[in-house]
């Protein structure tokens, strides 16, 4: 495994050799000068060169190897319709779904101008869509390890004519137990292949993996990965325990924040966080893994509108997220594992934005800010907040709602739901007027001339004798006589 480092030789795109429709996405892209990653990646990955590669988050790590794969299979593009002619040649794995969606997004803007087709593939939706398009055929495929062996087997993906693998945050796919899911599919690619590999650290795990699957591959390291970008601004604030959801408020309100991510632990602390927020007056939703995938892709695209004020996310359903300028993160819950704290920040303070990291942290949570701060190797700004009880907004375009099963503010018909319309309040109980009661209402109960007949002709009928009833033989009534019984004086 080489280490020799790769020293930056351009300082524009033009200067890469990129074909000038992939040159004219890139502009129109708004980018003009690589980054570290993409300067130092870009030229081994057109060499065809196995790689290794580790770099800060929200550095261009998607772009440092989906223009060289482009560039590499622009040759073969096709504009025949024959789904022949459109093998997978590029395989991109992710993690999760979020992340194979923003990569797919990047790949399909930098390939908009060629004949290369695309296509992304992951769990939570329906898998017809994915079957017709991979029919058609893609050059390009996305796909997260579990929904692509689905394909396999389904026999509509072929991974026989892959010529490049990407293996996009691989220490996460480890974390996640893709293991098995790996060894799978990359026991059905070609031996001949060019893989890359990219990962926020490299563990003994992620090193034994490329030792298996990689030859002699470049190592870029533009980062640790126990980094935080120095363009983040980071406050720890101590508060109780049960001060946590005022104090998120308190800071949202304070800070004037319109756009912020709120991390916690759990997918139920999540759900139960953003149902706070809402009847605190802040609009706002949670992603985690029980929800589906719809839901998941309309509240971030809702978030990144701006319809949502806090977007309350897990660490997997946040990662690889890539909102444009985000001013804040809040860490509800300190997480239990130091690594996740980098990823958490690296959402804000993006391509030399600046941005603040706002952590809470309660009595029960010191040894974990103290494996933070040994992590990133200094200590972190300590306050202490006073949380004020939080002031509820009664506007009727931010009513509450009992459970939240749609994204953004608006209900499955389309219609933004209103204080009036909605269903009990969380704030404060209904005082209706009372109501004049008609003094009819008050009188004793009189019955009707009618009435009163009926009652004294039903006295009358109960009073008087009643004729006995006819006694039949037991038989008859039990139907073994056709005919009634002769009476003696008749024989």
């Amino acid at each position: 495994m080489s280490d020799t480092p790769v020293t930056p030789s351009t300082s524009t795109f033009d200067q890469f050799g990129l074909a000038p429709d992939i040159l004219k996405a890139v502009k129109e892209s708004g980018y003009t000068i690589p980054t570290p990653i993409q300067e130092q990646a870009i030229p081994v990955v057109l060499a065809g060169r196995d790689m290794m590669g580790a770099a800060q988050t929200g550095t261009g790590k998607t772009a440092s190897f989906s223009l060289p794969i482009i560039q590499r299979l622009l040759p073969q593009a096709s504009t025949s319709a024959s789904p022949a002619r459109h093998p997978v040649r590029a395989l991109i794995l992710t993690p999760t779904r979020e992340l194979a969606d923003q990569v797919a997004a990047n790949v399909q803007a930098y390939a908009k101008h060629t004949a290369l087709r695309s296509a992304v593939v992951f769990g939570g939706v329906d898998m017809n869509p994915q079957s017709e398009q991979l029919r058609r055929g893609v050059e390009i495929l996305i796909a997260t390890p579990g929904r692509l062996l689905d394909h396999v087997q389904q026999k509509t993906a072929n991974l026989g004519q892959v010529q490049i693998l990407v293996l996009d945050e691989a220490d996460r796919m480890l974390d996640m137990g893709f293991l098995p899911d790996l060894q799978r599919i990359l026991n059905l690619l070609p031996k001949e292949r060019q893989t890359l590999l990219f990962s926020a650290t490299f563990s003994g795990e992620i090193k034994k993996l490329a030792a298996t699957y990689l030859r002699d591959p470049q190592t870029i390291e533009v980062a640790r990965s126990n980094s935080t970008a120095t363009n983040v601004r980071q406050i720890v604030y101590e508060v109780a325990e049960g001060d946590k959801t005022g104090a998120v408020v308190q800071l949202i309100r304070e800070r004037g924040l319109k756009q912020v991510i709120v991390f916690c632990n759990s997918k139920i602390g999540a759900s139960r966080l953003a149902r706070s927020l809402e009847r605190d007056g802040v609009i706002a939703t949670a992603i985690h893994g029980d929800r589906s995938q719809n839901e998941r892709m309309q509240a971030l695209d809702a978030f990144k509108r701006g319809e949502i004020e806090a977007l309350v996310a897990t660490d997997v359903a946040a990662r690889g997220l890539d909102i444009a300028e985000l001013p804040a993160v809040i860490n509800f819950d300190l997480p239990f594992n130091a690594e996740d704290y980098v990823h958490r920040i690296g959402r804000t303070g993006r391509a030399g934005a600046s941005g603040d990291a706002l952590s809470l942290c309660s009595p029960n949570e010191r040894k974990q800010l103290a494996d933070i701060e040994k992590l990133i190797k200094r200590p972190l700004e300590v306050q202490r907040l006073t949380v004020e009880a939080p002031v509820r907004h009664h506007h009727e375009e931010r009513a509450p709602r009992r459970e939240r099963s749609s994204e953004g503010r608006e209900d499955r018909g389309g219609r933004r739901r209103t204080g009036a319309s909605s269903s009990g309040s969380f704030d404060r109980p209904h005082h209706h007027r009372a109501q004049p009661v008609d003094d009819f209402f008050l009188k004793p109960y009189e019955p009707s001339p009618a009435s009163v007949r009926k009652v004294e002709e039903a006295d009358a009928a109960s009073a008087a004798p009643q004729k006995p009833a006819s006694k039949q033989p037991l038989a008859a009534l039990l139907g073994g006589f056709g005919m009634p019984r002769k009476s003696p004086s008749s024989s």
